[in-house]
């Protein structure tokens, strides 16, 4: 009889806890994969890289599935103090552990999601210029004119300046050219507009411009400001200066250079 009444004691104190405890465990796991998909469609309204997006959607599923285990051995009667004290000194440890690492993801995830550059464009960052070739979860790689890959974590990267060249579709090409004080400055303005004009990487609009920027100790120096789309400033900034002396050669236009007069004195 003692176990009977015993048996029906565990059943009656312990049953509705389970009972609830299951209910809590379905209903929980059916909101947490609404919520992971939820989580999932809007990284993916925002294009965020599919690489973040699988990271932050298993973050998501995860944290959830702790916090739903907790609820459940709550829900049984379990103290989770100890249980919730254990996961937070875990969790600290490993974050001071890998607080580098932490700070070059959370970088990689502020690149991905604002967007500052993408894959393509050409930026100055962290003291390097080059165009970028990958961008991943701790780190970007760009690669500079002289063909180096360079590595850069994302952490530094996210929390310095970054000149990006190709947001806005189109880069000012400054040029200095110095003529001599006898040539004649409008004709030299007008040659070089020809020569901008003829070349096909300068941009119409918005229009190139000439002027006289400097009169220097021994030049005039005209200021040369053509527009050019990124990919073709490096042709432009060397094309347009040999075409330039070519053109001044032909037209008589003198550019000055540093020389020396010599006086010979012969003594009787």
């Amino acid at each position: 009889m003692n176990i009977t009444e015993n048996i029906t004691n565990i059943i009656t104190q312990y049953g509705m806890k389970v009972l609830f405890a299951i209910i809590i465990l379905i209903v929980g796991l059916w909101l947490i994969k609404r919520v992971v998909r939820l989580t999932t469609t809007v990284l993916k309204k925002q294009s965020i890289e599919p690489g973040l997006q699988s990271f932050i959607t298993s973050l998501v599923s995860i944290g959830l599935k702790v916090l739903l285990v907790i609820v459940l051995l709550g829900q049984l009667g379990i103290q989770t103090t100890s249980f919730v004290a254990i996961l937070g000194a875990a969790g600290l440890a490993v974050g001071l552990a890998l607080q580098g690492s932490l700070a070059n993801f959370a970088g990689g995830a502020l690149i991905l999601f604002f967007k500052p550059f993408k894959v393509g464009d050409l930026i100055e960052a962290q003291g390097f210029l080059g165009t970028v070739k990958h961008i991943q979860i701790f780190v970007t790689t760009i690669i500079t004119p002289e063909n180096k890959t360079v590595i850069i974590p994302n952490g530094e990267l996210s929390n310095g300046s970054i000149t990006n060249y190709t947001l806005e579709g189109k880069l000012r090409v400054d040029l200095t050219v110095g003529i001599s004080y006898d040539a004649d400055i409008k004709k030299a303005k007008d040659i070089v507009l020809q020569v901008l004009k003829k070349n096909t990487h300068v941009l119409e609009t918005p229009a190139p411009t000439v002027n006289v920027s400097e009169l220097a100790d021994s030049s005039v120096n005209l200021a040369i400001r053509p527009w050019v789309k990124p990919e073709h400033y490096w042709d432009v900034y060397f094309g347009v200066l040999e075409d330039i002396k070519l053109a001044f050669d032909e037209q008589g236009i003198g550019i000055p250079y540093p020389h020396q007069v010599v006086h010979m004195y012969q003594k009787n």
